[in-house]
């Protein structure tokens, strides 16, 4: 009897459930209409770049140091009278800082003192030089006499051989005093050159600029001692040029064949939002650097700073331009990797004129996503756009050109600037056109 009284109810639930499945399907096909995200079609200028990024550096800088050890005890004057600092400018000559020279003072007396002494002692010599040259003309004409007169009973052998050691030693004397000269000369020439090395360790306890520029680090303060020893201490840094800077830019490997010298280049700072400068490609160094395996080069990049507000050593994200296609159509990227997830999101217009047979070779199914057709001359590839058709969208085959990341530029005889071409579509459009994963997808073949 139980048997009996479930039937109806079984036949109720499943009428039931076909029921809820039919309006279902017919609210799928009939109620919701797709909702497409469109973006308009644009003409403009594209370029491919390479990105990467950089730090800004004054184009010349030159590090100023000590050669001296010692307390710095003050700080010389800028072009406007103030105290040197950062960002103080400079001329060349100009006093940055002062050194204690009171140890190298006293190195300078001292060496003038025995410069002096050694011109007294070379002034000697020669005096003694011309006592020794009277005393061998005397000797001479004593043994010139006894030469005369010879060993006889005038002259004894004795005194003649006196008279003879005399002359030679005499002469001897001469030749003496003749190196002690030379000797002294020599001495005061020392001592001159101990005097200028005295002098010129006194001159370096004065700190000057060596150049025109502008002050960007000062590394001492008053009161600090520096040790000059194997490594000169660096006391200041000048930029000889703040209106012309260059850009120290890493780039990795598989880019740094694309670019070449005089190549231009767009780059920003985080510190000037929403403003682009411009520079060039300096040179690719050749000192190349490995980073976790990478191959890195760093290429320079030279930029103007007429109005002085790009500074030092600020961050910049750097743009490459490799190749321009200028007044061109342009398509955001997604247009070209967008296709419809349903047949009913084609204009009925463009159904009839094609046919349906599934399933499809991957390749042909209309879309970017899928890898772009070449052309017959294989330099231009080819990929289909979908255009919003009222309600629907309708395929637009289009030549590819270059991408900037964000936009490629296009060539097509039937795409014209201001049309709407589809990036997407809203979740609800793509929840009513979603097909069974394991079906076979739509492919289009024209009559």
């Amino acid at each position: 009897m139980k048997h009996f009284l479930n039937k109806p109810i079984i036949v109720i639930v499943v009428l039931a459930v076909a029921a809820g499945f039919g309006l279902w399907r017919w609210r799928v096909q009939h109620n919701l209409k797709p909702s497409f995200r469109t973006a308009v079609v644009k003409r403009g200028d594209v370029a491919a770049t390479i990105s990467s990024t950089g730090t800004i550096e004054p184009e010349e800088v030159v590090d100023v140091g000590a050669q001296v050890a010692g307390l710095i005890t003050a700080f010389g004057k800028d072009k406007k009278g103030k105290t040197i600092d950062y960002g103080s400018v400079v001329g060349e000559g100009s006093i940055l800082a002062k050194i204690d020279e009171s140890v190298y003072a006293s190195d300078v007396a001292l060496a003038k003192a025995q410069l002096d002494q050694d011109k007294a002692a070379e002034i000697s010599a020669a005096g003694n030089l011309e006592q020794m040259k009277a005393k061998a003309v005397q000797a001479a004409a004593d043994w010139k006499r006894a030469q005369e007169l010879g060993p006889s009973e005038a002259l004894a052998s004795t005194l003649y051989d006196s008279y003879k050691a005399t002359y030679e030693i005499a002469n001897a004397n001469v030749t003496m005093a003749e190196g002690a000269i030379g000797q002294a000369k020599a001495t005061t020439v020392q001592a001159d050159a101990t005097l200028q090395k005295a002098q010129r360790s006194l001159d370096f306890c004065t700190i000057m600029s060596p150049v025109d520029g502008v002050i960007i680090d000062r590394r001492v303060n008053i009161g600090q001692t520096v040790v000059s020893s194997l490594n000169t201490p660096s006391l200041f840094l000048i930029a000889k040029d703040l209106t012309r800077m260059q850009i120290w830019v890493s780039v990795n490997e598989a880019d740094v064949g694309r670019i070449v010298s005089g190549a231009p280049v767009t780059f920003a700072c985080d510190a000037f939002p929403g403003r682009e400068f411009k520079g060039t490609v300096g040179k690719v160094r050749l000192n190349a650097t490995m980073t976790q395996n990478v191959v890195m080069y760093t290429v320079e990049v030279n930029t103007e700073n007429p109005d002085n507000v790009l500074l030092p050593y600020l961050t910049a994200n750097v743009h490459f331009v490799t190749r321009t296609q200028t007044n061109v159509l342009m398509v955001p990227n997604a247009a070209l990797r967008w296709e419809p997830s349903s047949l009913a999101q084609i204009s009925p217009e463009f159904r009839s004129q094609n046919s349906v047979d599934p399933p499809p070779k991957a390749n042909d199914v209309p879309g970017g996503s899928k890898p772009s057709k070449q052309s017959k001359d294989a330099k231009e590839r080819l990929a289909m756009i979908w255009l919003k058709d009222g309600e629907f969208v309708r395929p637009a085959e289009v030549k590819v050109g270059i991408s900037d990341g964000t936009v490629t530029g296009v060539a097509s005889d039937t795409l014209q600037e201001g049309q709407e071409v589809v990036v997407g579509e809203d979740a609800e459009s793509t929840q009513a056109g979603t097909q069974n994963p394991f079906l076979p997808q739509i492919q289009f073949r024209r009559r």
